[in-house]
């Protein structure tokens, strides 16, 4: 089967109650047949659930599934897309590691880098992560990983996946790459040479934003790792989330192909806007990054972000002003929303530090849902009316 219909026809293993839809294993501990069969699942030699802080079936097919996406070995659930990032991390750096980050990253990820990193003599460099040669200029004899998130949040820069892979793997290092705007659907890092993918499965997996989710993917050998560090530090997704977020998963093609069309032609319709200076979209012919997503991505996303000529008043007034739209700091839900990055996820980068990755006053970031593309535009458009 194609890898869409093997997604839907992924489930776990029937119960004798022969049902079509999975249940939902709300349950924290398994019981064992036998004490040798204890003895043998802690020890390794057999596979099966434990304890549900390990794994779970809700979340194991959920893994299973995003695995088939994204073309992993194995992966690992967790409670947050955070929680995934940080273990991606954690899993592997130790005090004099040094870690090389593009400097266009989720304000949370950011304070990690920046803030919790450090603490534990971490060290890091960032770089404009669209120049190649910053990449090669930052390596140092103890750089054990890239970090990088393509199309970057908010401004979409796209990075160089074929680059980036091959530089990674020359030099022996792991390259983690953020997926969340993609999705597997647009985007497979691993293909390209990235050793993890990671995602916060609460944006366009979930789809309508309701569950907190994230995973982490890649080969075995280094899932073993990222594994043995969330068994035993507990950030572990809860059965219900795995149930819900594996439902999603069956829908995630449609729904990207939707979001992608959709957000292309309000990109096109918005891109000679009097009151805009900039959109960024990867999938406008004119947009930076359109050579390097047209080549290693099947779609543009469905996120958009433009920059208000009259900057931050401007922006605030465009929030103001929507009508159907929502102002929230989520995303990827069927419902656009539209938030001021400078003001709410990004605001605890300083002014030189959001500047540097293209993240000014004026710059609004949304999120195109499912809604009729006409109603979308039209509330953009109303919105961006001067009085």
């Amino acid at each position: 089967m194609k890898k869409t219909s093997k997604v839907i026809r992924t489930q776990s293993q029937r119960s004798q109650n022969r049902e079509h839809s999975v249940p939902i294993y709300m349950t924290s501990s398994y019981v064992f047949d036998s004490a040798e069969q204890a003895r043998s699942l802690f020890a390794n030699e057999e596979n099966g659930p434990i304890y549900s802080r390990y794994s779970n079936p809700n979340t194991d097919e959920f893994i299973e599934k995003l695995c088939v996406l994204e073309g992993a070995e194995d992966g690992v659930a967790v409670a947050s897309g955070m929680a995934a990032m940080f273990s991606s991390l954690a899993s592997f750096l130790k005090s004099s590691d040094h870690i090389v980050v593009s400097r266009s990253v989720f304000g949370s990820t950011h304070q990690i880098v920046t803030k919790i990193l450090p603490g534990w003599g971490i060290q890091y460099t960032y770089v404009d992560g669209t120049d190649n040669n910053a990449w090669v200029r930052a390596i140092r004899p103890y750089t054990k990983m890239f970090f990088c998130e393509t199309p970057s949040n908010p401004a979409l820069d796209v990075l160089d996946l074929p680059f980036l892979g091959n530089l990674a793997k020359e030099k022996n290092i792991i390259l983690n790459v953020d997926n969340c705007f993609a999705t597997p659907i647009l985007q497979t890092p691993l293909t390209f040479g990235a050793g993890l993918v990671t995602h916060s499965a609460t944006k366009f997996i979930d789809g309508q934003g309701r569950s907190l989710g994230g995973a982490i993917l890649g080969n075995s050998e280094l899932i073993e790792q990222v594994r043995f560090f969330t068994r035993h530090t507990g950030p572990a997704m809860s059965p219900f989330n795995g149930w819900l977020l594996s439902k999603s998963l069956e829908t995630l093609s449609l729904r990207m192909e939707r979001h992608s069309e959709t957000a292309l032609w309000i990109a096109q319709s918005l891109d000679d806007h009097p009151t805009l200076s900039k959109i960024h979209y990867p999938f406008l012919s004119n947009d930076p990054g359109y050579t390097r997503a047209k080549k290693q991505m099947n779609g543009g996303g469905g996120i958009l972000s433009f920059v208000h000529r009259n900057g931050l008043e401007g922006g605030r007034n465009f929030l103001d002003r929507l009508e159907m739209i929502s102002r929230t700091a989520n995303l990827g839900d069927s419902r656009s929303t539209a938030t001021h990055p400078a003001s709410t996820t990004h605001s605890k980068l300083s002014l030189d530090e959001r500047l540097e990755v293209g993240i000014t006053d004026g710059l609004i970031r949304i999120s195109v849902g499912l809604e009729d593309k006409e109603d979308i535009l039209s509330d953009i458009l109303q919105a961006l009316e001067t009085k």
